[in-house]
């Protein structure tokens, strides 16, 4: 699940930002409204946390502009406008909802969770990915394969759904720092290396096929397994 945090104060993003990380997401931010409104409307995410006291570009105004161009992208306002009609005219601008600060993480988590059952519940949304019989459950947050559950840490998750959702192309090292772990320059650390190899033994070693490949010289694959020749 990818998400955007729309939020001008260093210390409240960088909160917001490291929970949702270490919970499994795959988190944006953006420090300012007219960062904010050009990432929303350009970019694909399953939802948005919108302060509304921004610089630039006021985070009703960018609410307003999703709603008017059909992005129907479930929104949480998150404000320390409290008051009853500051509640009301964030929902009516098209807010999904709407949270006070200070606020509790966990009541932000519970929130996010439920904003994305119901924008995904009846909708043709996708919720699971499979690549063989390895199936993962975006909103349970589990995965299996051939039925038998695979417990993975938040990192490895994040990994293997942006390996899944690339299924049968070759995912490139600078693409996995920038999209699973937000690096926009090489670390020169084996932090990759590790990660694909204690994924690799979750998901491949007790099974007969491998679905995870190393290309030599250009990255990783994740495919289903050949079909034996007629």
């Amino acid at each position: 699940m990818r998400l955007l945090i729309v939020e001008d104060d260093t210390d409240v993003a960088g909160f917001i930002v490291k929970g949702l990380r270490e919970a499994g997401y795959t988190v944006d931010h953006a420090g300012d409204g007219r960062e904010g409104l050009f990432l929303a409307t350009t970019e694909s995410y399953d939802l948005i946390v919108m302060d509304r006291m921004l610089p630039h570009v006021e985070g009703l105004t960018i609410v307003q502009t999703l709603r008017g161009t059909g992005n129907a992208t479930p929104v949480l306002i998150l404000s320390a406008l409290a008051d009853v009609d500051d509640r009301v005219k964030g929902l009516r601008a098209g807010g999904d909802d709407y949270l006070t600060k200070p606020f509790a993480f966990s009541e932000l988590s519970a929130r996010i969770e439920a904003l994305l059952r119901r924008s995904r519940s009846g909708a043709d949304a996708e919720t699971r990915l499979s690549v063989g019989r390895l199936e993962m459950d975006l909103l349970a947050r589990t995965v299996t394969r051939s039925g038998r559950p695979i417990e993975l840490k938040p990192r490895e998750f994040r990994l293997l759904e942006y390996l899944m959702r690339h299924a049968g192309h070759v995912v490139t090292r600078t693409m996995l720092l920038e999209h699973v772990w937000d690096y926009h320059f090489d670390p020169q650390t084996n932090v990759i290396d590790v990660h694909i190899s204690r994924l690799r033994a979750k998901i491949d070693k007790d099974f007969e096929t491998p679905l995870l490949h190393t290309v030599r010289g250009a990255g990783y694959v994740l495919r289903e397994p050949e079909k034996p020749a007629a």
